[in-house]
């Protein structure tokens, strides 16, 4: 695992700029499985589907994400059903990624 997990998110009021795509592919690295994406709007995110058994285990798994989310003060969009959970990064105050959003990709990863 990486040293982003023993990193604290840093509250963001958009005054930072968004990270460019070199340093988004360095910190990719630093993560497991989550995609890169652009929305519409030439934005950064990332993306991770994580799949579960039931309906039961997917909704402890979001239970456990929004605590980290509540703890870091960095909230993803989130998706859920039956099997599977659905988890989009971003910094809303930026409309794009910075090192935030990677200290809260692998704190979701330990979970598992």
């Amino acid at each position: 695992m990486s040293d982003l997990v023993s990193k604290k998110c840093i509250p963001c009021e958009g005054n930072i700029p968004t990270f460019n795509i070199d340093e988004i592919h360095k910190y990719l690295k630093k993560v497991d499985g989550w995609d890169v994406k652009e929305d519409q709007s030439s934005s950064f995110y990332l993306i991770k589907e994580f799949k579960f058994k039931n309906f039961i285990e997917s909704q402890n798994f979001i239970n456990k994400v929004g605590e980290i989310a509540e703890k870091e003060g960095h909230h993803p969009d989130i998706w859920f059903g039956w099997g599977y959970a659905k988890i989009k990064i971003f910094t809303h105050s930026i409309k794009g990624l910075a090192q935030n959003d990677f200290i809260l990709a692998a704190k979701i990863d330990k979970i598992i």
